[in-house]
């Protein structure tokens, strides 16, 4: 009866905060502001590009050569939600934002991380 009872109260928690994240990304200010913040940090990462995609194309080329000393050094920062990967090296946070390139390909640099860093 009590691993019933838990298993209901994690999916009642988790209808209610499906439910409140619902309400406040569908409030029209809130979608402007994401928007806006898309568009800022495809500015960016279009700035950036020239200098940062020798990175990405080293990042690429590590994944299709299974290369794991490069991919071990390289940042950690994703939003994987959003087909982003930083492809720069490990510890640049302190002097550069993330920079990697959407699931479409276009150049994109972010601050911090997302709740969904894999």
């Amino acid at each position: 009866m009590t691993a019933a009872f838990e298993q209901h109260a994690r999916r009642r928690a988790r209808w209610g905060a499906e439910t409140a994240l619902a309400a406040v990304l569908a409030d029209p200010e809130i979608r402007r502001l994401g928007e806006e913040i898309d568009r800022a940090e495809a500015l960016l990462g279009e700035e950036l590009r020239a200098h940062c995609q020798p990175y990405r194309d080293r990042y690429d080329r590590a994944v299709r050569e299974a290369d794991l000393d490069t991919l071990t050094r390289t940042c950690d920062g994703k939003h994987g939600r959003w087909g982003r990967i930083c492809a720069l090296d490990t510890g640049h946070e302190s002097t550069a934002p993330h920079w990697g390139t959407t699931a479409e390909g276009r150049p994109v640099a972010w601050l911090g991380s997302a709740p969904d860093d894999d």
